[in-house]
């Protein structure tokens, strides 16, 4: 029984030390700065396709048409504010290229000042999503 009362108290004890030692390293610890990556900064959440998702935005700011010029005349134009004849020709220019081209249009489409629909934003998150995994 002494025995078993030796060891509660040597048990007791260590946990204490650990306790000591590891509030001693907590307080007197170095505190080092989080290491912040500039690439993960690009990403605000306010565009269509996060930015770093886009192989064109470290390329260049140049703008690349994609056989969708006359897209333009849509500059300035809130997502919520077009037709459904309107958010057709999106779509139209959408599912006529390849899905490893979406990202780059999005980012022209940014580039010349073009918001996408609101109808079109979930279906270009759903294609580049997919790119994404495969």
């Amino acid at each position: 029984m002494l025995i078993v009362l030796y060891m509660l108290i040597a048990l007791a004890v260590l946990g204490l030390i650990a306790g000591i030692v590891s509030w001693w390293h907590y307080r007197h610890a170095p505190k080092e700065e989080p290491i912040v990556n500039p690439a993960d900064m690009e990403c605000c959440g306010q565009h269509e396709v996060c930015e770093k998702e886009s192989l064109l935005a470290a390329i260049s700011k140049q703008i690349e048409y994609y056989d969708d010029e006359e897209l333009d005349r849509f500059k300035g134009r809130s997502g919520d504010e077009y037709t459904e004849e309107e958010t057709e020709e999106f779509r139209n220019v959408l599912y006529t290229m390849r899905s490893e081209e979406v990202a780059g249009w999005v980012r022209s489409l940014q580039l010349r000042q073009v918001n996408l629909p609101d109808d079109v934003k979930d279906e270009v998150f759903l294609i580049v999503g997919e790119r994404r995994f495969f």
